[in-house]
């Protein structure tokens, strides 16, 4: 069983993301605790960080970026995301 704590929602999952801005490449760097660690080359300056952890996520599973959407934390590094039109399952399984 994962760590990564996924939960369910109707039409998506929501979980909590421990992101990395600045880093020398973007991607996604395993798990962290109970979240998922993703790098992102972007500076945390006008919301640019954010938008390239949605670009990651989108791409990693599969989805549209208008699907991924930061729900909390825009300025920390710790946030939680919702990601509509995929399953628990299908994150564990593209993520975990």
């Amino acid at each position: 069983m994962s760590p990564l704590r996924v939960t369910e929602l109707e039409g998506g999952v929501r979980f909590g993301v421990r992101m990395q801005p600045r880093a020398s490449r973007s991607g996604i760097d395993g798990i962290h605790g109970d979240a998922l660690k993703v790098r992102v080359q972007a500076p945390p300056v006008d919301g640019a960080a954010n938008a390239a952890l949605v670009t990651v996520l989108a791409e990693a599973l599969g989805v549209r970026e208008g699907a991924v959407q930061v729900v909390a934390g825009l300025a920390s590094r710790i946030k939680v995301v919702e990601v509509l039109g995929v399953t628990r399952a299908e994150v564990l399984a593209a993520l975990g």
